[in-house]
């Protein structure tokens, strides 16, 4: 067995037996793409719930609104699915 270091990555020549081939679940370029139709609404949120959205959104380097809007597609996503 030979082995490298760089970087303090150690690379091996051993087999990779133990290779598991997965689904791929990446969207396609057309679903990234998409942009759906938003509607612009007003609504009243607890204080605290607002500033858990804005911290997390400060922390992954997005915007809050956006969190929140997907928080709520994926919600009507799985009742959509649920009721079908």
């Amino acid at each position: 067995m030979k082995s490298k270091t760089r970087k303090g990555i150690k690379y091996t020549d051993e087999p990779m037996n133990q290779a598991e081939v997965i689904a791929d679940s990446l969207p396609s370029p057309e679903q990234l793409a998409f942009k759906e139709e938003t509607v612009k609404i007003t609504i009243a949120l607890s204080k605290s719930s607002l500033d858990f959205f804005k911290e997390k959104a400060e922390r992954h380097h997005t915007q809050y609104q956006k969190m929140i809007r997907r928080l709520v597609d994926e919600y009507v996503a799985r009742q959509k699915h649920l009721s079908a």
